[in-house]
Formats: structure tokens, sequence, C-alpha cells
């Protein structure tokens, strides 16, 4: 296991006590993956970096060093006109680049000749990653979860919502890794995170829990999406408590038309999905659903895709991984409506323990 340096899991401990985060890495590196809530103050975009990369290699590192000397001077200036003149002398940001050098060096430096207290990230991302990397090994040890389990369209997403909403204490995959948890989860048009930024997302929200009340998860597999779990909290997931959340089927084909309203407007997009159970159903099962989808049939479709394929490949899977999902804590039933929804989270939240 990575070794974390004291002084940046200081830092990363009272992340909230900044200011302000500010990652001044180029808007990739920022969009790949950075520490949650941190705004990008590029010291070199992206053009810049390759252009005093090129000049490093086919001139030499100082030339180089000169070049992008002026270039972060300059951006520098104009981060400090754009976002720092109205901030208050008391303003104290965590600066951080790749790791901890040059970049974040020279936006501290002039921050701090200001009269600002500055922090700069010692290791800087890459030493935010590796403790990212530790904390989620240990992480989930901390917390007493509650697993919500139910059939494909049973509500479990809505639930969490509720229980959010309630006050509890929820842990939303498949909300972190932007995906609905199937096949058919990917939101067209709404890419995925990268799996770094999916398990700094997971760090923030437990770190952020409170390890002496319950936290509320979906029956998640090990992927969600294109996206892992961390392994630790998998396992933790699979040995926890179960809760069982029923819908009736009619309610249940309803309620996925609703959530994937995208694939009823628009049926190639649909077809084109089902594609992805021809390995595990055969061309002949996923032509005819793909043909009734174009005659309009889609409830018809989703009615037969849970039947045939989810409700076996699910109760299957939960048998073998959820160790007490046979003996759930609480039975929750709901017909689909507002009103048995709120009852049947409060029917969760009535057993603590």
């Amino acid at each position: 296991m990575p070794v974390v340096s004291a002084e940046a899991a200081e830092a990363l401990k009272r992340l909230d006590a900044f200011s302000a985060v500010i990652d001044v890495r180029s808007e990739s590196e920022y969009a790949q993956d950075r520490v949650p809530g941190a705004v990008n103050w590029p010291s070199l975009n992206d053009a810049e970096r390759a252009l005093v990369g090129t000049e490093y290699k086919q001139v030499s590192p100082f030339a180089a060093r000169k070049r992008g000397a002026a270039i972060v001077a300059r951006n520098v200036a104009m981060h400090i006109e754009r976002h720092v003149l109205d901030l208050p002398k008391d303003w104290s940001p965590l600066v951080y680049c790749w790791r901890g050098g040059q970049r974040s060096g020279a936006l501290a430096t002039v921050l701090g000749q200001i009269g600002f207290r500055v922090h700069l990230l010692e290791g800087g991302y890459r030493e935010y990653r590796r403790a990212v990397v530790v904390a989620l090994e240990a992480l989930p040890e901390r917390f007493d979860l509650r697993v919500v389990c139910g059939l494909t369209g049973s509500g479990k997403s809505r639930l969490l919502q509720v229980l959010r909403d309630q006050g509890a204490q929820v842990l939303d995959l498949e909300a972190l890794a932007n995906h609905r948890g199937s096949v058919l989860g990917l939101v067209p048009g709404s890419p995925q995170p990268s799996q770094k930024a999916f398990d700094s997302r997971l760090w923030d929200s437990l770190r952020r829990f409170d390890a002496g009340q319950p936290v509320y998860v979906e029956s998640e597999s090990r992927k969600v999406g294109d996206l892992r779990v961390a392994e630790a909290l998998v396992e933790r997931m699979h040995a926890a408590t179960c809760l069982w959340l029923e819908l009736p089927l009619d309610q249940r084909v309803a309620l996925l038309m609703q959530d994937y309203d995208f694939f009823v407007k628009d049926t190639n997009a649909f077809c084109e999905r089902l594609d992805a159970l021809r390995v595990l159903r055969g061309n002949d099962l996923v032509n005819g659903w793909q043909e009734s989808a174009r005659e309009g049939r889609t409830s018809d479709v989703v009615r037969d895709l849970l039947v045939a394929h989810y409700d076996p490949i699910y109760l299957q899977s939960m048998g073998r991984n959820f160790a007490q999902v046979a003996t759930p804590l609480v039975r929750l039933e709901w017909d689909g409506s507002g009103a048995s929804l709120d009852a049947a989270a409060r029917l969760a939240l009535s057993d603590r323990r």
C-alpha cells in the first residue's frame, strides 16, 4: 500500500478549512481528476505545455524554462486580476499542481507576497491520488452499511433519494458514476467520469459520513458501467445488512419507462443498446425485442427484459454475493406512489441499530 506524507495527509484532513482549493494544472489534467471542490487556474494550459515541452526536447531545457517562466508569469498575473483583486486579506487557499513544484510554487509565491496565507499541497496531485487510494482501502470499514436490494426497476435509487431527504446518510454509487448500473444504464450524451474522478467522488462522500450512523447504499456490482468500485467497499457491502424493496411488475415497467424515457423517445438508440445482449440471449430473442420496439411496443420489451433477463441474473448474483440478502433486516413494499415510497423510507429508518 502506498505511503502518504504526513503533511499531505494533514492538508487533506483539513480540506474544508481552506478558503479555496486551486489546481494550477492544465485544463485536461483538471478534467481527468482533481481534488474535490478545486477550481482551475492553469499556470500553463494544454497548448502552452505542449509548446514548452517541444522546446525542451528540440532546443534545450534552459530555453524551455525561460519560455515557461514568461508564460506562467503572464498567466499568474491574469489570474490575480481576474480572481483575486476583491478577496479579503484572510482568504487562505490550498494550491497544488502535479507534484507540488514549479507550477504551483509560482502562484503561491505571488499570493504570499500579496499577503495571503497560502498553503502548498506537498507532493501535489500525485500525493493526493496516493492518499485517495489509501483512504478507499480503510474508510469502508468504519461504517455500518445498509444495502438496499430489490429487482431491477423496483425503485432502489428513488428510495435512496427519499432516505436522504428524510435525513439518512446515503452513498449513491450510480450518481457518483453517472450510470444507471446495467447494460442500458449509460445516459446518452452524458459520459461517465474517469476512474480517478470516480474514486475522488467516492472518497469525498465517504470522508463526510458520521461513523456513528448507518450509511445506505444500493446493491451494486463490482463495476458501475465501466468504473470499478473500490474493492474494500465491495467486500463491506457483501457482508452488510440488507433491506429488500419490492414493487409489482406492472409498476416496475412503468417506472423504467419513466427513468429511461430517452430510449422510449429514441427507438434506434434503444435497439443499438440491446445489441449488447446478443451474446447472453442470442440473436433470435434480441431481434424479436428490436422488432417489438420498432413497432412501438417498448413496454412489452421492458417487461420481457425484466422477466427473461434482469430478474434471473439479479437473483443469482445477489444470492452469490450478498451474505444477508436471504434474511433482510426489513422488507419494504410500495405501489409506485410517492406516499408509499415515503412510508417505505420511514420504515427503513425505524431501526438504525
